[in-house]
């Protein structure tokens, strides 16, 4: 049986990702900071307490996979700051920027061993669609987002020779509680209601939609297989074609 570890995975996205893994028949672990998503989590996932920018305690992760490793999601991350440059905190940039940038970056460094030994693998990270735009108020995040991808194509030009693959999955605007907090935040600044903005982000892509956690699982189960055997080294949208990375109505 195939294993993917996800970080971040007891919720969200990641947690969208384990279910949809599961269904393709993987043995499923996952890491998460939330002990009790954790013990929501299906009796057959193998759940591990951990910060994923905490070289320790992700180190201890993966020497508890038995059996090797598949596919790696490196999905952990955090909005962080919805804030003009100058007015965004040293402190809240540091921390945005380690959760999503260095626990990628500690993920892949303790993935690597293991998928080049194999002589086979999948790497998938979670960028966004404002690691590839930009984004005003949202410095540290696109900064962190911007980063895993550069992250990303040096990790699949290294780890090629090795037959392991690496991408980049960047979402868009995706339906859930994290985006609640970042539309209470652009209503503020903005001084509109929280569902102009929310509309407003419909009204950025081509499909007038917002995106869903299934639709981000289903491409890194799609990244994940053999069907993806040359896909390597690429940024994918799954965005619904953003065409304003600052929407408004």
């Amino acid at each position: 049986m195939k294993r993917v570890l996800i970080t971040a995975g007891a919720s969200g996205i990641g947690f969208a990702m384990g279910e949809a893994f599961a269904a393709a028949g993987f043995r499923v672990s996952i890491t998460d900071v939330d002990e009790a998503a954790l013990d929501a989590a299906p009796g057959a996932w193998d759940c591990h307490i951990a910060d994923a920018a905490d070289e320790a305690q992700m180190a201890k992760v993966f020497s508890q996979l038995g059996g090797g490793l598949d596919v790696l999601c490196a999905n952990a991350g955090i909005a962080g700051p919805t804030a003009l440059i100058e007015d965004t905190g040293l402190e809240d940039w540091k921390n945005c920027v380690s959760v999503n940038l260095e626990g990628a970056f500690v993920a892949l460094k303790h993935a690597a061993p293991i998928m080049k030994a194999a002589k086979s693998g999948s790497v998938i990270l979670t960028s966004s669609t404002a690691g590839i735009y930009g984004y005003p108020n949202r410095a540290p995040y696109s900064a962190a987002k911007w980063g895993i991808i550069g992250l990303m194509k040096t990790f699949a030009m290294e780890a090629g020779p090795y037959g392991v693959r690496a991408n980049a999955i960047c979402p868009g605007a995706v339906e859930g509680p994290r985006m609640q907090g970042v539309l209470a935040r652009e209503a503020v600044q903005k001084g509109m209601s929280a569902q102009e903005v929310y509309d407003g982000y419909a009204q950025g892509t081509s499909m007038r939609a917002w995106v869903t956690a299934q639709d981000i699982a289903n491409m890194a189960v799609f990244l994940g297989s053999d069907a993806a055997r040359m896909v390597s080294g690429q940024v994918i949208a799954v965005d619904g074609h953003t065409e304003n990375p600052d929407p408004k109505v």
